[in-house]
């Protein structure tokens, strides 16, 4: 079996026919069932469930699926290395970045398109879960987010470069402080609606906040939790609550008609990191990136 079957094996358990694998791969149906057949008979055992036109991984074809992705994805990275030996920095650079480190971004972009025109970029954003998924499936190499990076991965499962953390602000309509604030207290604070940061699965940013306020026995009043920085940002704006958020999203996203406010009685910081999986060899542009991101 070679790694081209492989990639006919996979097309088949991804798309549950022939037919449609088939067509995935741009070849005829009569010589893959012939190849899925060699595979069978060189393995001795049987990969799929019939059920008319529908086929079903067996416990046999599950685990042949989980290692073929694996050895495919070795494979192709071990290609990419060894032609990045006689290149120079070029090629598609995937990064994956959380709503609230969008803004990190572009001045490393900016540096990093300065010294390595032929590299384009893939950005997608999105919250911890969808990256890490994404990142499995080699969609991404790199993901600016921030720490702990929850997945349905194991930590253990990642390599970490921490980068400087950002510091919490509180973020008010502007006609609650009237410019008479610069900092408040969190007893202060406390006193306000409040707006959060939280989803079923995301919970990072509003545990490490509001543990701040139960530290000094404090209960704020939590009014609606958002699933994205442009929610929160939108109902501060409408008046409707405050919000404690990292400075650097506030200083980018934040409109003139609110207002950022220190937190006088608390040093909040978020920590922020570059993650990449353990088990993956990095292209030449994104050990560059990692780089640039350390200068």
């Amino acid at each position: 079996m070679d790694m081209r079957q492989l990639r006919y094996f996979l097309a088949i358990a991804s798309e549950g026919q022939i037919t449609r694998a088939a067509k995935q791969l741009n070849m005829e149906q009569p010589p893959l069932s012939r190849q899925l057949r060699l595979i069978e008979q060189e393995l001795g055992v049987v990969l799929f469930d019939r059920n008319g036109k529908q086929l079903q991984l067996t416990q046999a074809g599950e685990l042949l699926r989980q290692r073929a992705i694996t050895l495919l994805n070795q494979f192709d990275e071990t290609v990419t290395y060894v032609q990045e030996l006689g290149e120079g920095v070029q090629g598609v650079l995937s990064i994956g970045a959380v709503v609230s480190c969008v803004s990190l971004l572009p001045p490393v972009l900016r540096r990093f398109t300065e010294k390595y025109p032929q590299v384009t970029f893939k950005i997608q954003e999105g919250d911890h879960f969808l990256l890490g998924e994404l990142m499995e499936n080699r969609d991404l190499e790199l993901i600016v987010t921030r720490l702990p990076f929850q997945s349905d991965f194991h930590s253990e499962h990642y390599s970490v470069l921490p980068l400087p953390s950002d510091p919490f602000v509180a973020l008010l309509p502007s006609e609650w402080t009237q410019g008479e604030h610069e900092e408040m207290t969190l007893q202060q604070l406390a006193q306000l609606p409040f707006l959060t940061l939280k989803t079923d699965r995301t919970t990072g940013m509003h545990n490490q906040v509001f543990h701040e306020f139960k530290q000094l026995g404090l209960e704020p009043r939590i009014i609606s939790e958002c699933s994205s920085v442009a929610i929160a940002i939108s109902l501060v704006s409408a008046g409707i609550g405050a919000a404690i958020l990292p400075k650097s999203v506030v200083s980018v996203f934040a409109p003139p008609n609110l207002t950022q406010v220190n937190i006088a009685n608390a040093a909040i910081e978020s920590e922020v990191g570059l993650v990449w999986l353990k088990n993956r060899h990095l292209s030449k542009s994104a050990r560059h990136f990692l780089e640039l991101f350390t200068a």
